[in-house]
């Protein structure tokens, strides 16, 4: 069983819900604004948190950004917005997946699940850490170096670097990214990578221009190898 906040102002939606949630084994508290939302966040610790964008207060957006400055509790944004501008800016701003209304309470449930799975990682004692010339991605600790200096990730930059490390050396289309980091089952977002690795980029001490680790192949995608390779 997990424990959800839900911070959704619609009172009518947010009470269905918390009774679909709970009816699924699911302890659930709430809050109709961002800011008591935000609150309940920090001081509650749920294990992860439904977010509604059009909040009466603050912009659910602002929220998850001032949510992913303090926490790295998993967000499912549920929402009217369904435009792909919409996506990517909550993509970008730290939700960890996105789910449009309506929608049905299993295909949130599912979502929630999936999300669940990915926060907790392996069941076992999970992949052993990756070298890349200087670069080590502990996919256990969560934990990345570079040299002696370690180099401090959002939980979605570390699951993009990860994910391109157990694959070093090939090219990994932006497609195959949004599916797998992101968990988006259509097209459009690729802005959404570009941003994430030009951040990555920049926490790595490289540039676009001046690829040391993380290469782009033109029309192709990207691939993360030692310098050099």
């Amino acid at each position: 069983m997990a424990h959800l906040l839900v911070i959704e102002d619609d009172e009518r939606i947010r009470t269905a819900l918390i009774r679909a949630l709970r009816d699924r084994g699911h302890a659930v508290t709430s809050a109709g604004t961002a800011l008591a939302g935000l609150q309940q966040a920090v001081e509650d610790r749920p294990d992860l948190v439904v977010l509604d964008l059009g909040l009466p207060d603050l912009d659910g957006r602002e929220l998850l950004r001032m949510l992913r400055a303090v926490s790295t509790v998993p967000v499912v944004v549920a929402t009217a917005r369904d435009d792909d501008g919409s996506v990517v800016q909550a993509l970008d701003a730290g939700a960890d997946d996105y789910v449009v209304k309506p929608f049905r309470a299993d295909q949130l449930e599912a979502r929630i699940r999936a999300v669940l799975r990915r926060a907790a990682g392996p069941a076992d004692a999970g992949p052993a850490p990756i070298t890349v010339g200087r670069l080590t991605v502990d996919p256990r600790s969560r934990r990345v170096t570079l040299g002696e200096r370690p180099v401090d990730l959002s939980p979605k930059e570390f699951d993009l670097l990860a994910y391109l490390a157990a694959r070093q050396g090939a090219v990994v289309s932006k497609r195959e990214l949004l599916t797998e980091v992101w968990r988006l089952p259509y097209g459009g977002a690729d802005k959404t990578v570009d941003v994430h690795l030009s951040w990555l980029r920049r926490k790595l001490g490289e540039s676009a221009a001046a690829p040391q680790l993380l290469r782009t192949v033109r029309g192709v995608g990207v691939r993360l190898a030692e310098p050099g390779s």
